[in-house]
Formats: C-alpha cells, sequence, structure tokens
C-alpha cells in the first residue's frame, strides 16, 4: 500500500535552528496542522479505512498524565497506518454529563454547562499541545441537546421494544442527596459526594433489559478482546446451569437454586438474603429483635462489599425447611453474602463442599455432611480445614450413591427429581437488568411525561430533545432542580392533552458512552443517531482504554450496538472489532496518583520544561503500554538527550569522536532491519520497543557521519527513513526535519517506507566468545560457519587468544548463532 506526499499548504521555511529547541516549532506545526485541515478526515479520500478509537474523556478542565498515557501511544499508531496508505479516523469528544460538574456547581455556585463547556475549551488546547492528529471536526459533548436527543429517541425505541420499563427494586440510597447511587458511587458504605451512610431501599425505578442479551453478550467471536476482559464480563454475566429445589417452610414453598444439585443430601441449613420477602413471615417472635438488627444493618451495605472475603456474619430466624427427600428440618438463616438479586435469593447451603457455606457452618456451628469424595480419597475428617468442591463420587446420598459427581450425573439426577417434582432443570445468571434512572440534574432527562388518567407516557418524538432547564437552583438537600422547576415539570400528556407531569429522573451517564462511536461518522446528522451512508465506516478497527471499564462502559456498550443491530439500524455484532487496554502510569512512589498522595504528574509542566515530542517519547518508552508502571521523574531526561541527538544527526555539520568504519552495507542493514522491527511493534502496539529500535539506530548513524558512508546514497536514504520512521512517534522535530531538508508537503502524508529484505537481511552474526565460562571477545561469521572455521575465527580473536596461549583444551562447543565456547584447563 503506497501514499504520495503531495504538496501542502503547510510548508513553512524559516531560518534553521542551531539547537534543537522544541518550544521554537511545535507551536508552529500544530497551527500550521490546524490551519491547513491535515488532519480532517475524509471518507472519500482513497486508501482502505481505518477507524482508531481512543476512549473519550471526562471534561474535568485538565488533562492529566493518565491522559497522555492512553492517547499519545495510539495516536503514533493511527499516524503510522496514515502513512502506511490508510484513510484513518481518528476522532475525539468528551463525555460530558455526570456528578462532577453538580459538585462544581454546589460548591462553586457555577452553572454546570457554562463549568463543562469551559473546561472542554481548555482541554482541546491541551490536546492539541499534545500533538495529536484528532480530527475535531468531528467534537461533540454528550450534553450537546444535538446529542442527548438522541438518547431519548433510542430510550423510546428500547421501551417499545419491551427493553426499557419501570419497576420496584433494591438500590443505593442517599437520603441527604436524596438520590439513588450507583455502587461505584458508593465508599465504604457511604455517599462519595456528602459521606452519608448509604440505605438500601425498594424504589420504582427505569431499567434495561440487559438480561435479554445476556447469552449474546457471552460470545466474544466477532470481536478481538484481551483475555482478561473477556473473563471479566463472563464473570459478570454469572451464567450458571443448574436446577431449581423447592423446599417446604412455615411461611410456604422456597425454591432455590442450585448448580450443583448432585449435591442435595448435604443440604443442612438454608440462607435468605436479608431482603427477601419471606424473612419477616420465617422469623419467630424470640428472634425478631435480632433478625430486624441484623436486617437494618445489611441495608447499609452494597452488593459489593457483602460479596467481599472476611468473617461471614447472620441471624438464625427460628424457623425451619423441610428437606425434599429425607424430611429432615434444616434451620434458615438469614445472612448477607446471600443476593437477593441472584437466583432466588435463598440458598440451600451445602458446607462441606462449597466455601462460602463452609466458613458459615463453622462460624455459627452448623451440621457438615460429606456427599461428594474424590475418587480414592478417605471421608472427610470431622476436623477439615476446607470444603472440597471438586468432582469425584457421591456418598451418603441414598439411591445416587456411588454416581459420578458434578457434570456427569447432574442431568440425569435432575431429571430424577423432576420426576418426582422436587426440582426443575434451570438457567441464571448473576447479571441484572440495568438501572438507567438517576435522581439528578446534569444528565438525559428521560423523556416520559406522568398523567393522572393515562400513567406514564413517552414524549412524542417530534418533541425531542426534552431539553434540562437553564439557571437552576441546586438546593442544600441535594436534591434534583428538575423535582423543583414547577414551569419545567409541568407540562400536557401526549394522549388526552391534559395535565401532566414530566419525569424527573435523569439517564444513567454510561448511556451516553454506549453508542457515541456511531456519532463521530456524523455528528450534526439531523434524521437520526447517525447516517446510514456511512455505516461503511464502521466497526470501530480498533478500540483502546483503561481495562477499568471492561464490566461498565464496554458491557453496556456491546448490549447497546446488539439492540441497534436488532433495530436495523447496523448490521454490525459488535462495537470495536478489536479492544486493547493500557496499563496505568503510577506515581513516582509506585502508588496511583492522586491529589491528596502528592504525587500528581502535570503533563503541562513537562511541556513548559521539555517539549511534547519529549514526553510523548518518554510515556512510550517508560514501559510496556499494556502494563504501565511508575513516573521516574530522571528518566525523561533520557528522551530529552535522544531528540537533541536526533536534530545533531541532520544538522551538525561535524560529529565528534574517532572515526568508524561503518560501510553502505551496515548503514542500509540497521535501517532496514530497524524498519522491519519498527513496522512489527506498531502492528503489536510494543511501543516502548519501537523507542529503543530508533534510539540504537541513532547511535550507528552517529557513527556513519563519521565513517566514509557519511554523503553517500546510502546515507541520504538512512536521512529519509529515519525521517519518516520518527514522525509517528514525534511529530513536530519529523515535521521540521522534513522542512528543513526542503522537501515539500508534510512527512505525515509521506509514504511509509518499504522494507528491502535483502539489505535487512544479514548473511553474518556477530556473537561472543567465552573462555572458562566469561566472554572474552567477539567474532563475525558467517551464519553457515562450521564449528572448525568458528573456533578458527575465535582463537585469530587477540582478545581470546591471550586466554587460551599456553593452555590444555578440554572442549569446544559451538551452537551455531548462539554458542563459542572454549573450556581450557590450567
Amino acid at each position: 500500500m503506497t501514499q504520495t506526499n503531495e504538496a501542502s499548504p503547510i510548508h513553512i521555511q524559516e531560518p534553521r535552528m542551531e539547537r534543537y529547541n522544541p518550544h521554537a516549532i511545535e507551536r508552529k506545526w500544530q497551527d500550521a496542522w490546524a490551519k491547513s485541515g491535515l488532519y480532517t478526515f475524509d471518507e472519500n479520500a482513497p486508501g482502505e479505512k481505518f477507524y482508531a478509537l481512543t476512549m473519550f474523556p471526562y471534561p474535568s478542565g485538565n488533562l492529566h498524565i493518565g491522559h497522555w498515557y492512553a492517547n499519545v501511544a495510539p495516536d503514533a499508531r493511527a499516524r503510522w497506518l496514515r502513512m502506511r496508505g490508510y484513510n484513518v479516523l481518528f476522532p475525539m469528544g468528551f463525555d460530558a454529563f455526570g456528578l462532577p460538574a453538580e459538585n462544581a456547581a454546589i460548591k462553586n455556585n457555577v452553572d454546570p454547562a457554562k463549568w463543562t463547556y469551559e473546561n472542554i475549551d481548555r482541554m482541546v488546547g491541551q490536546f492539541q499541545r499534545m500533538g495529536t492528529m484528532i480530527d475535531w471536526s468531528r467534537r461533540f459533548a454528550t450534553s450537546d441537546p444535538e446529542y442527548y436527543r438522541w438518547n431519548q429517541w433510542f430510550f423510546i425505541q428500547f421501551y417499545k421494544r419491551g427493553l426499557a420499563y419501570k419497576k420496584g427494586g433494591f438500590v443505593n440510597w442517599c437520603p441527604k442527596d436524596q438520590t439513588v447511587l450507583a455502587n461505584e458511587q458508593v465508599v465504604n458504605g457511604h455517599c462519595e459526594r456528602c459521606g452519608t451512610a448509604v440505605e438500601r431501599r425498594n424504589l420504582s425505578q427505569w431499567y434495561m433489559k440487559i438480561t435479554d442479551y445476556a447469552d449474546e453478550l457471552l460470545d466474544f467471536s466477532d470481536t478481538d478482546m484481551p483475555e482478561k476482559v473477556r473473563l471479566m464480563q463472563t464473570n459478570w454475566i454469572g451464567k450458571s446451569v443448574g436446577a431449581e429445589v423447592t423446599f417446604d417452610t412455615p411461611a410456604g414453598p422456597e425454591t432455590v437454586f442450585t448448580t450443583r444439585p448432585d449435591t442435595l443430601m448435604g443440604a443442612t441449613f438454608m440462607v435468605l438474603a436479608p431482603e427477601h420477602a419471606k424473612v419477616a413471615a420465617l422469623t419467630t417472635d424470640e428472634q425478631r429483635e435480632a433478625v430486624e438488627a441484623y436486617v437494618a444493618a445489611a441495608g447499609r451495605k452494597t452488593d459489593v462489599e457483602r460479596q467481599q472475603e472476611g468473617e461471614k456474619t447472620g441471624v438464625f430466624t427460628g424457623s425451619f425447611a423441610t428437606h425434599p427427600i429425607t424430611g429432615h428440618q434444616l434451620p434458615v438463616w438469614v445472612a448477607d453474602y446471600v443476593l437477593v438479586t441472584y437466583g432466588t435469593g435463598s440458598i440451600m447451603a451445602v458446607p462441606a463442599h462449597d466455601e462460602r457455606d463452609f466458613a458459615f457452618a463453622r462460624q455459627f456451628g452448623l451440621d457438615i455432611v460429606e456427599v461428594i469424595r474424590p475418587e480414592g480419597g478417605e471421608p472427610m475428617a470431622a476436623d477439615a480445614a476446607e470444603p472440597y468442591s471438586g468432582e469425584g463420587l457421591i456418598v451418603n446420598s441414598g439411591e445416587f450413591d456411588g454416581l459420578p459427581g458434578g457434570k456427569a450425573s447432574i442431568a440425569g439426577i435432575v431429571a430424577r427429581l423432576e420426576d418426582r417434582g422436587i426440582a426443575t432443570a434451570k438457567t441464571t445468571y448473576r447479571l441484572r437488568d440495568w438501572l438507567f434512572a438517576r435522581q439528578r440534574y446534569w444528565g438525559t432527562p428521560i423523556p416520559f411525561v406522568h398523567c393522572p388518567e393515562h400513567g406514564a407516557q413517552p414524549v412524542p418524538e417530534d418533541q425531542l430533545p426534552v431539553k434540562l432547564p437553564e439557571n437552576v437552583a441546586f438546593t442544600p438537600t441535594g436534591q434534583s432542580p428538575l423535582k423543583l422547576d414547577r414551569d419545567w415539570l409541568a407540562t400536557t400528556c401526549p394522549v388526552c392533552g391534559g395535565p401532566a407531569e414530566r419525569d424527573t429522573d435523569t439517564m444513567d451517564t454510561f448511556v451516553d458512552s454506549s453508542w457515541y462511536m456511531y456519532r463521530y461518522l456524523s455528528p450534526h446528522y439531523h434524521e437520526g443517531p447517525f447516517d446510514p451512508a456511512k455505516a461503511k465506516l464502521l466497526p470501530v478497527d480498533l478500540y483502546t482504554g483503561g481495562i477499568e471499564h471492561a464490566i461498565l462502559h464496554l458491557l453496556y456498550s456491546r448490549f447497546w450496538i446488539k439492540v441497534m443491530r436488532d433495530m436495523g439500524l447496523t448490521s454490525q455484532n459488535e462495537p470495536f472489532a478489536r479492544l486493547r487496554n493500557q496499563g496505568m502510569i503510577l506515581g513516582e512512589d509506585g502508588e496511583k496518583m492522586s491529589k491528596s498522595r502528592g504525587n500528581v504528574v502535570d503533563p503541562d509542566d513537562l511541556v513548559s520544561e521539555y517539549g511534547a515530542d519529549t514526553v510523548r517519547t518518554y510515556l512510550m518508552f517508560i514501559a510496556p503500554w499494556e502494563l504501565g508502571g511508575p513516573w521516574d521523574p530522571q528518566g525523561i531526561n533520557g528522551p530529552a538527550k535522544w531528540l537533541s541527538r536526533v536534530w545533531n544527526v541532520y544538522f551538525e555539520e561535524k560529529s565528534s569522536g574517532p572515526a568508524e568504519t561503518v560501510s553502505e552495507a551496515d548503514l542500509r542493514y540497521a535501517v532496514h532491519s530497524t524498519l522491519k522491527k519498527v513496522g512489527g511493534d506498531f502492528e503489536r502496539l510494543s511501543f516502548n520497543t519501537i523507542i529503543a529500535s530508533l534510539m540504537e539506530l541513532t547511535n550507528t548513524l552517529v557513527k556513519a557521519k563519521r565513517a566514509p558512508v557519511f554523503g553517500t546514497a546510502a546515507w541520504n536514504e538512512a536521512l529519509d527513513v529515519f525521517n519518516r520512521m520518527l514522525a509517528p512517534v514525534v511529530p513536530h522535530i519529523a515535521e521540521e526535519i522534513w522542512c528543513e531538508r526542503g522537501l515539500e508537503g508534510s512527512v505525515h502524508t509521506a509514504a511509509w517506507p518499504a522494507v528491502d529484505e535483502a539489505a535487512a537481511t544479514r548473511d553474518t552474526v556477530t556473537m561472543g566468545v567465552q573462555v572458562g565460562g566469561k566472554v572474552r571477545g567477539q567474532v563475525t561469521i558467517s551464519k553457515t560457519a562450521t564449528q572448525a572455521e568458528a573456533m578458527a575465527a575465535a582463537r585469530a580473536n587477540p582478545d581470546v587468544a591471550r586466554f587460551v596461549e599456553g593452555k590444555e583444551t578440554v572442549k569446544e562447543i559451538y551452537v551455531p548463532g548462539r554458542i563459542i565456547n572454549i573450556v581450557v584447563k590450567g
């Protein structure tokens, strides 16, 4: 794939700098690129399309070093693809709704919209100083009415398809701020905003029926995602195949779900979630005070906190359930390690074969009965330290004794139990429907009205968007201003025309990021969420961002696009063809950067001191991109010195130092082998090794400048190829070098060089020679050299010869391309 470098209006000829000065060139080229529209994507331009996208940021007002780390490497790769002839779309926008804007409004008495859009303007300038090839003509913020209109349109379509609904459910509730909180907004049982202890309340809320797509979301065949992300999503969805078993209780039949019906005879007690509907009915008068206190305490914990490791807690209800086979009476307990949102909200506890049940039984002195034994194993000891959760043979189970435990017998056992009316085969999921509503102001208003006669009704589509009211007042209680704005609340019912009120909830901000990658195709399209004629650009070819979004944003987005497919809006099954995650840049102390720790690194300060290209280089060089690592304040000096050496390679008249013997073949090998490796590393997203290779080639060029090869055709070729290899990584200095070399247009529209495979391959290999286990010298020999030839070359090396002369040779070891070892005696 080739690409020509047409003349461009950005060519700037100025007096050459004697020394590399990033501050003299970076703003100049950023302004020139913006003025010329160099990075504006033209979908009709030649070349195979490539859609590269990095997760968009929240407009907090400042790009931190993590933003730089997440963006500069994908930017370099997008530039490389463009030079290879791809027609690359590389857009950016802002995930602008959310709690921080409301916090700022309350704290500083500022309008959230004003705060948000001022921050966006500041951050766009910071992105431009980063030197990215972002196409800013496609920029939008999710708080733009032009964007969130389509959130509302989608909500109505989902509602019509039965995917959006309202029902009562247990939620995290902040009594001071009077709002539902997502799990991630609860810290140690308290509201992250005001610090108030969070309660669990059963409230009527809007939900999205993501569970309808649970099985599809477990299929990753149409997207290339890291194994860790697939595993996280798979565990979050939590598909479990098993059976529902019914036990009689004083409050009526209670059905529990189990993935191991083969262990039914080992059930020794039952546990209900604190929120379970039968708790009150099963609690005896003697136990009522203790149970009610426990239920209240459990209500102050989030589901996440309740699932954490630690000492198990619970309380006996005073009632017993009847085992459906043996008729034994099993005590019924309440414990918060059981969730009402999973299965039926109750479990049959089999402590001999489940870790949580085992810990609970040990804590409260409950019976433990072994019913699965490892083949050939001994019976479980009374003082066993842990349960056995594997497969084996069924024991102590009457008619099932001797059957294999686990998958081999479950289907048959369930069939027998079904015949007796005891159990039913069942598949369940850990995944719950998406709690979609928030009692906040700064979000997409839910497009429904509530009529006294006709109930909840969607807003007619021709009346969208339902805009947020402006100049609202935030109360000290933290209540949403939407509840207090009578002018905004009052409307008419679309069915009868009578008085009605708007829904005062706003959408979870994860909706904003669920489909935004489609809006970049046509950000100002008015006939739909995106122009279907642009769909050829889909899906996103490479999506990059943090793994912390694996089970929220990424899962919701996959769900959203599958619904869009079923609506006929797209043919894609997945929003992105390939996903890759970057690691995290930590503070110098190895901890996550935070203002409270005082370990935050400000990229603006670094740019002011070193220039953007140096910062870009260091962030790609500091660690493998997918791993990240701690910031080293001294480490950035190396990339700074490297770029000065790069400048000197091109423009310093003489290179100081002794004469070198670099030949044309040596130079061409160094250039083309580096070119080949850098191309492969770009493909693999191995950015730190790209920088290392370019630094190594710089060393060769410095030597070549003191060798006879200087000024030859091979030298001129080296300068040209090196200039182009620099362009994706350090775009400003590469552009300046291109211009100073008198070339037309921009290096960023130049073609990526082709590898000369013959030049990139050497017939010789340089190897170390060991004598007595230590490397004493090096020899360069043919790759096909025999042992005799290799040993002759080794002994001819003066540095080796002085260690073998006069000594008896015990053994000679030669492994072509790897080892030359002379073992001597004396």
